[in-house]
């Protein structure tokens, strides 16, 4: 058997580095075994998925040396590897599913499914589709979809029982049938849910290994009844550790930067990077901490990963980079590395327009620009408190901007500037008091170049690190604080709502 893996990111927002991580124990596990590294990209959400956050993916794995045998933009006999270029296949098996009685046509409104839920949490009873549709005669259904109306395909689930399946690394798991919903297969704008998608791609891409996160251990029940109901082996599993915080949180932007391509715009090395997502959860024979992707393949053995989640600490990550400048750079290579990553021709056509006008000297363009190749600035509260806004108003801007520029998918000057004047007028601040903090979180000083100018030189990932990370001089948000400021956001507009 050929071993073959995969990696299925849904383009939905910066490329993460919990896809990376993933990504890398999949790669390495199929080439320690001769085998093949699929990429998929997942883009069943209409409403989310955009090809711009697909060619960040792509950039973003590239750019860490994570290579792919198949893909989107590598020729494969498995293709299409969109998602949305498969729907075909998707609709011919739900069909074969209704035909064989392993699925069913559910017509349930929003309305009425959103009551049942809220009956059974007021009896403490696990929340789940109650099977209503099941009870409709064949001729109600010819009915029903006769006339046209809205309606989605569930899978059947049996009541009793219990699933047990094998993990790689967990041995038997066992979930009880009456935990695992009668999940929607089809929606009803005809376009396949994850699991559905899932199952019926790994099949037909032939995976051998699925190795994912822990948060699909529930999921796995529907995927194994898919199999079993489509007649098709099932692949090996391997629920990988999720990666932590260093409170032991699940890893979140909020408090830790979670985009692979941040921490290309902070210069970290791409391979100490590897390296360190190499070492969350498992470690080289010799426990030595540095180590390259080829020793690492070489000396691969997926029965070393421990289940303890591992921490994703950035203090670490930045020993470890420095380690890989000090030892695996010449002078002359790290001078290359520094003119690759900050210094090159297309990073300073794209300032020098907005400089020229403040430069008297050559030397003024080091005051000028070193706020576009830092990481986070050497700003204080009180800067931000300057700016005239009472302490409220001053994190309701940054955290509202935040959210704005999250929800953006065209990272361009006139689209940022339209979302923050929009934002300050609903807010009633006028704009120039509603930028001012901005400057200072964005640049550290009022005295740079446009705001919006400055937020398109460096792009989502650092704009909004850094936004944070004024949030988070300010005192930071507790989840009571966030709730009420998400409310009042919320109260803005439903244009606003996220």
């Amino acid at each position: 058997m050929t071993v073959r893996t995969r990696i299925a990111p849904s383009p939905t927002g910066d490329p993460h580095v919990g896809t990376a991580y993933v990504a890398l124990f999949n790669m390495v596990f199929a080439k320690q075994h001769g085998g093949e590294f699929l990429l998929r990209i997942e883009d069943t959400d209409q409403q989310r998925s955009t090809p711009e956050s697909e060619q960040q993916i792509l950039k973003a794995l590239n750019w860490l040396g994570l290579q792919w045998d198949e893909g989107p933009d590598v020729r494969g006999a498995k293709g299409p590897y969109r998602q949305s270029e498969r729907s075909a296949l998707y609709t011919e098996r739900a069909a074969q599913l209704v035909e064989d009685g392993h699925a069913f046509h559910c017509f349930c409104s929003a309305e009425r499914l959103d009551a049942v839920r809220a009956e059974q949490m007021a009896a403490k009873r696990s929340t789940g589709y109650d099977g209503h549709c099941l009870a409709l005669s064949s001729d109600e259904v010819n009915a029903k979809l006769t006339a046209g109306e809205s309606h989605v395909v569930r899978m059947k689930v049996p009541s009793e029982g219990e699933c047990r399946f094998q993990d790689m690394l967990r041995g038997e798991i066992i979930i009880d049938w009456s935990q695992v919903d009668m999940q929607v297969l089809m929606k009803a704008d005809g376009l396949p849910t994850y699991h559905l998608a899932n199952v019926v791609d790994d099949h037909e891409m032939e995976i051998s290994h699925v190795i994912r996160g822990e948060e699909w251990i529930n999921s796995a029940p529907k995927h194994i009844l898919l199999y079993q109901y489509f007649g098709w082996q099932q692949p090996e599993f391997c629920h990988l550790p999720l990666l932590r915080n260093p409170d032991k949180s699940k890893l979140s932007k909020r408090k830790n930067p979670t985009s692979i391509l941040y921490y290309q715009r902070m210069g970290y090395l791409p391979e100490a990077l590897l390296n360190y997502l190499g070492r969350m959860g498992w470690s080289m024979p010799d426990e030595s901490e540095k180590f390259s992707l080829a020793e690492m393949i070489a000396s691969f053995d997926i029965n070393r990963i421990s289940l303890g989640g591992p921490i994703f600490d950035v203090e670490k990550l930045s020993w470890l980079n420095g380690l890989w400048i000090r030892e695996e750079l010449s002078d002359e290579q790290l001078a290359d590395q520094l003119i690759n990553w900050a210094l090159n021709r297309e990073q300073l056509m794209a300032f020098i327009p907005h400089a020229r006008a403040r430069m008297e000297t050559l030397s003024d363009i080091a005051p000028l620009g070193a706020y576009l190749i830092s990481g986070n600035l050497a700003i204080t509260a009180e800067q931000l408190q300057q700016s005239g806004l009472d302490d409220e108003q001053l994190t309701a801007v940054l955290q509202f901007s935040l959210w704005r520029l999250e929800a953006l998918q065209a990272w361009q000057r006139d689209a940022i500037f339209a979302e923050l004047k929009g934002l300050a007028d609903q807010l009633g601040i006028k704009l120039k008091a509603f930028l001012a903090p901005l400057f200072i979180a964005i640049a550290g000083t009022a005295a740079s170049i446009s705001v919006m100018d400055s937020m398109q030189l460096l792009g989502p990932d650092m704009t909004r690190a850094r936004l944070r990370h004024a949030i988070d001089l300010l005192g930071g948000l507790g989840n009571k604080k966030l709730k009420k400021l998400q409310k009042q956001y919320d109260g803005l507009g439903s244009d606003l709502a996220q």
